[in-house]
């Protein structure tokens, strides 16, 4: 790139300058001038801190790499590798008791628990939806998954899976919304006097148990939208008799709508495939949008053109007769790349690349600073953003630093921008009370990751021995004292009330009976958000919130005293000696190079950063980078410890490249891998788990964008031959 330009010293990609000064700035009361000024000063300052973070990763990671190396082949003593661990840095002591002192947070954030997504923000349909997804119907959720069981069979209406469906409604709001005698199957009338709600069963007068759970209704015609509220989350029972499923209902019940997304992640990072500034400007571009409200996207449905927007808030008429708001939209927060990528969109004065996450601070705050005037999003007037793949309190520090400058360089009030710290790196899991104190006035989330935090597990122990395979990890005692530890840590630095304590993502979007079942275990354990993969699992996810009232469960935990301990934590899960038969091995190989090759396929040939990408057994799973990266890490542990050869890595990859490219042969812009295997998404895939030990941290984005980058130059040096 060749046509830069320069901006206060910096070496800025036309297409990124013209987005700021022609969409970003304006309305912001930031002139050009100041903004690139600020951007120069921020890169001046933080970028050295940047760069000796990631020199400090790397001298950790050699010692800890020669400590196993001089102890190979003995018995592992926990109690010096954790001494060890202190010697070196790694582990640092942790201070007196404290708690959070973060302001003006949304009460999405914390006071209500409920359902969280993920979403790449480079996507505006999928963007859209997210931001839209505060709201769903519990009908239509329970209609067209697997949540009762089975799947609708045929296309047309199925009366009998209705009226199972409507069932199944019910015997929720008997458990959210309970009547003080009766059922809800046996209410034949809803209604109002005034502003008050009228109910009748058979003839006779029936009320809620709690009529202080009625909040307001209103109406669109002949339709009755009935607002309720449980554990903070609100229920709306729609009574509409002219309706197809209401007309057939004894009160009229057309549908019930459950408060699902409270919250919202656009994300900038592992599910994205954003390279250059092209990129990013798509990704900013999104972003900029959902902040002023205005972003838009045509949807093409048959012969009908449907423009996608954000929905407006509803409003009710409350028991008393006042107007009451209710929210639409998910409050959204961004996630922002962590410290290791630079990107090519900004040049330094010496012509090096600025960090990615210096870039993604400066313009997503800035893009947010239009709501922190309109307050659609935040309420409170402030700016979310999540930061992951920290390493330890050091980098908290430092991503504290950065947005302190960042809110200096744009006129903001320090810590209006609010910090996500995702715990998903060994080193921050076990210095998780000091990382939370090392942003104390910001925090507004906690987070734990299962599948980034095993791959860093795997990295940083590499030399410790072959690890066990993936399927057996969730059983070891590191991971529950992780999960654990998590909840009861953030607890007891004062999360509760102020900020939220999430959970990882369900991975299966299709099987929504088995998350009813299992994804509950998430309330349970204490955490009053959780990740889901759509709007329609977010609804079901909701039901969980209802029946566990998690500011009760946050209590009883607190009151417990903590789980798990440092040790448990810190143990490594290596094999110790145990024997995987050859048909074993394989079908473990198998497995991870069928996941690497489904996923980077589609990121390095036609940059979809996440989708449902069909496993070995052909059942969908959200697959991102953080999916990609325990199987590559996984693959190369075993390789660099010799229970596997790069002989059978490369037959499984082949074998496995013709798997993907039969799961793709119906997408018209998939270019199969086999028989040439010499494809740049093919050796992207193979580099993974060849290169994997080199990579830092085990992290695939290195790789990934160096291969995606090829690509794209490759079709643009076609479009101008």
């Amino acid at each position: 790139m060749t046509d830069r330009i320069n901006k206060a010293g910096l070496q800025v990609a036309p297409e990124l300058a013209r987005f700021i000064e022609g969409q970003a700035l304006p309305g912001t009361g930031v002139d050009a001038q100041m903004f690139w000024d600020g951007l120069a000063t921020v890169v001046a300052d933080i970028q050295p801190r940047v760069n000796a973070a990631l020199a400090e990763r790397t001298r950790m990671q050699a010692d800890i790499d020669a400590w196993h190396i001089a102890r190979r082949g003995q018995p592992h003593d926990g109690a010096a590798y954790e001494a060890f661990l202190h010697e070196i840095g790694y582990l640092v002591p942790e201070g007196p008791a404290f708690a959070i002192e973060t302001q003006n947070v949304d009460p999405e954030i914390a006071q209500i628990a409920g359902p969280q997504l993920v979403v790449p923000v480079m996507n505006a349909r999928f963007a859209l939806n997210a931001a839209n997804a505060r709201w769903g119907s519990f009908y239509d959720a329970l209609y067209g998954t697997d949540a009762l069981g089975d799947l609708p069979e045929g296309k047309g209406f199925d009366a009998t899976r209705g009226a199972r469906v409507v069932a199944r409604a019910k015997a929720f709001l008997d458990e959210a919304l309970p009547l003080d005698h009766g059922t809800w199957a046996s209410v034949s009338k809803l209604g109002l006097a005034g502003n008050d709600l009228t109910m009748a069963s058979g003839g006779a007068g029936v009320a809620l148990k709690d009529p202080a759970q009625f909040k307001g209704h209103a109406r669109d015609g002949n339709v009755l939208r009935l607002l309720f509220e449980n554990n903070d989350l609100k229920i709306e029972v729609v009574v509409d008799a002219e309706n197809q499923i209401g007309r057939t209902d004894p009160a009229g019940i057309a549908d019930v709508r459950l408060e699902s997304a409270l919250s919202a992640i656009m994300d900038c990072e592992d599910s994205v495939a954003a390279v250059d500034a092209e990129d990013k400007v798509v990704a900013y571009g999104n972003w900029l949008g959902l902040m002023k409200g205005d972003l838009e996207e045509a949807v093409q449905k048959g012969d009908k053109t449907i423009i996608r927007r954000l929905n407006p808030d509803l409003s009710y008429t409350a028991p008393d007769g006042t107007t009451i708001t209710t929210k639409a939209r998910a409050l959204m927060l961004v996630r922002n790349v962590g410290h290791l990528m630079t990107t090519p969109a900004v040049l330094d004065a010496n012509g090096a690349e600025i960090s990615e996450g210096i870039l993604d601070g400066m313009v997503t705050v800035l893009a947010a600073m239009h709501d922190l005037t309109r307050r659609a999003n935040s309420s409170a007037g402030s700016v979310y953003v999540v930061k992951p793949k920290m390493h330890g309190p050091g980098e908290v520090a430092l991503s504290n630093d950065l947005f302190t400058a960042v809110e200096h360089a744009l006129g903001l009030p320090q810590y209006t921008v609010k910090l996500g710290i995702m715990d998903e790196e060994r080193r921050t899991s076990a210095n998780l009370a000091e990382c939370i104190r090392a942003a104390k006035h910001r925090v507004a989330f906690i987070n734990t990751g299962f599948l980034d935090r095993t791959g860093d597990e795997i990295h940083t122990s590499m030399e410790a021995g072959p690890m066990l395979p993936k399927g057996d990890m969730k059983g070891q005692p590191w991971i529950e004292a992780y999960e654990d530890r998590n909840v009861d840590i953030g607890l007891a630095c004062g999360l509760r009330g102020r900020a939220q304590i999430g959970k990882g993502m369900w991975a299966m979007p299709d099987d929504m009976a088995q998350m009813l079942e299992a994804k509950i275990g998430h309330p349970m354990s204490g955490a009053n958000c959780a990740w889901v993969p759509s709007p329609t699992a977010a609804t079901l996810h909701a039901t969980h919130y209802h029946k566990v009232n998690v500011k009760a469960r946050q209590a009883e935990l607190a009151a417990a005293g903590p789980r798990g301990t440092l040790g448990d934590l810190l143990t490594i899960p290596v094999m110790d000696g145990r024997n995987l038969s050859d048909a074993q091995i394989e079908a473990e190989i198998d497995n991870s190079a069928q996941g690497i090759l489904g996923y980077v396929v589609r990121w390095v040939d036609q940059g979809v950063g996440c989708s449902k990408v069909p496993d070995i057994h052909d059942v969908a799973l959200m697959e991102d980078r953080a999916t990609c990266r325990i199987s590559s890490q996984a693959l190369a542990n075993w390789l660099h410890h010799g229970v596997i050869n790069e002989a059978q890595v490369e037959a499984s990859l082949r074998k496995m490249a013709a798997k993907v490219d039969a799961q793709n042969a119906g997408d018209p812009a998939y270019q199969p891998m086999a028989p040439g295997f010499d494809g740049l998404a093919f050796l992207a895939a193979q580099a993974l788990v060849i290169e994997g030990r080199r990579q830092p941290s085990g992290y695939t984005e290195p790789l990934l964008h160096a291969y995606r980058a090829q690509v794209k130059n490759a079709v643009q040096l076609e479009a101008t031959e």
